[in-house]
């Protein structure tokens, strides 16, 4: 067996979801950085294509792997009423992993200082100067790395200690029906319209991609994933029972498990190696949106390099993640119906405004008129006893990348 080792790049990124593949895209954009991004070879450690989902009101650099967007959002309360919400100036957007991979994969191909490289990433440590990674090639040879940074986006194994933990898990079937049954201009954020769950809250999440093809999802907020069997009874109950689809063809599938608490994720595990993703708290605790967070924090990270800054910011506000922490735990408690609680933010809000604030962009004012909003006696509650709850660790539960 060969030893190889590598020179010496000023970043390593190990990962090559949405998180690692952002921070590429941007840092390949300054061209003042060589990068070195490390993915899964083919095999049962490489995920599946994943489907991310966010909203923006300008035009970015991500509009060529932009695959749908829909400028009107609704709601359907379990009651079976609509929300209809025009987000104006804000569309709802999904990116495909596949064409963001093949454009990052492009952008490391022409940069001078771009490479990636398909390895294990076995450990990460610490040496004079920045990190060394010890990596396993397909060959099964071992190759060591070494970077004056590190960016690390692969899953946390050991979840830090939290006072709540609920998962957003969820199954997608990409299906095509036998007639035109769908709005494309119309994207169904939440459909409450199914049957809910003893603890927690379940909903129907639909893409309209044609009028006769759409992304839809069977999604549930509570403590622990279900089995495929149950996910495609759901899936199959919501499309016939409540959607009428007729007969469809289930043209792809997906399946994702995101974690929901108030956890507290360490954005460094070593004086030169950087969390990323969901692994360094990039997932809105309350929501599970993952991708804007991503985006933001990959645009400070490359400034900050270019600037000659070793610093990762922080992916959300210390005001917002407090607010999620007493929406989890009133959610976890069952002291307030979730279903009725999101509904009405919709019904309430202005969705420009409730858009700015699930991106934690809202000033404290607006943040105020919002929670006046939602039942405020279960929500003080709540929060008056947070501050007295312990942080308990919990055993790993399996993490899926966020399609929000």
């Amino acid at each position: 067996m060969t030893r190889h080792a590598a020179d010496l790049s000023d970043v390593v990124i190990l990962g090559g979801g949405a998180a690692g593949l952002s921070l590429a895209h941007r840092l390949t954009g300054t061209g003042t950085v060589s990068v070195t991004v490390v993915e899964p070879p083919d095999g049962p450690l490489r995920p599946a294509e994943r489907t991310w989902c966010y909203w923006d009101q300008d035009a970015t650099d991500l509009d060529d792997v932009v695959s749908a967007s829909w400028s009107v959002l609704r709601v359907h309360g379990a009651d079976g009423r609509e929300v209809v919400v025009d987000p104006a100036p804000f569309t709802y957007r999904m990116v495909r992993s596949a064409p963001f991979e093949r454009q990052v994969h492009a952008l490391l191909a022409r940069s001078p200082g771009g490479r990636l490289l398909r390895a294990t990433a076995d450990s990460v440590r610490d040496v004079p100067g920045g990190a060394e990674i010890a990596c396993t090639l397909p060959t099964g040879d071992p190759l060591t790395l070494r970077a004056r940074r590190v960016f690390d986006s692969r899953p946390v194994h050991d979840p830090p200690p939290a006072r709540t933990r609920m998962l957003q898990h969820f199954r997608g079937w990409f299906v095509r029906t036998g007639t035109d049954r769908f709005d494309p201009a119309v994207a169904d954020l939440m459909d409450f319209r199914v049957p809910q769950p003893a603890h927690g809250l379940a909903f129907g999440y639909v893409l309209p991609l044609a009028p006769d093809r759409a992304l839809v999802e069977y999604t549930e907020f509570s403590g622990s994933a279900l089995t495929i069997s149950a996910y495609e009874s759901a899936l199959d109950r919501y499309c016939q029972d409540v959607l009428g689809l007729g007969a469809l063809t289930v043209e792809r599938t997906e399946q994702g498990v995101i974690p929901m608490t108030d956890a507290r994720f360490p954005r460094r595990s070593g004086a030169a190696v950087f969390r990323i993703g969901t692994a360094g708290g990039a997932t809105r605790p309350a929501t599970g949106y993952t991708f804007a967070a991503v985006q933001r924090q990959s645009r400070a990270i490359a400034a900050a390099l270019r600037d000659g800054h070793g610093t990762v910011p922080a992916p959300h506000g210390r005001r917002a993640l407090a607010m999620d922490a007493v929406l989890l735990r009133a959610l976890d408690t069952g002291r307030i119906d979730g279903p009725d609680f999101f509904t009405n933010l919709f019904r309430r809000v202005p969705a420009e405004r409730l858009l700015r604030f699930l991106d934690g962009a809202t000033s404290p004012a607006e943040d105020w008129s919002i929670g006046l909003r939602t039942p405020v006696r279960p929500m003080l509650r709540t929060a008056a006893e947070l501050p007295f709850l312990p942080r308990r660790s919990r055993p790993p539960a399996r993490n899926g990348e966020s399609p929000r």
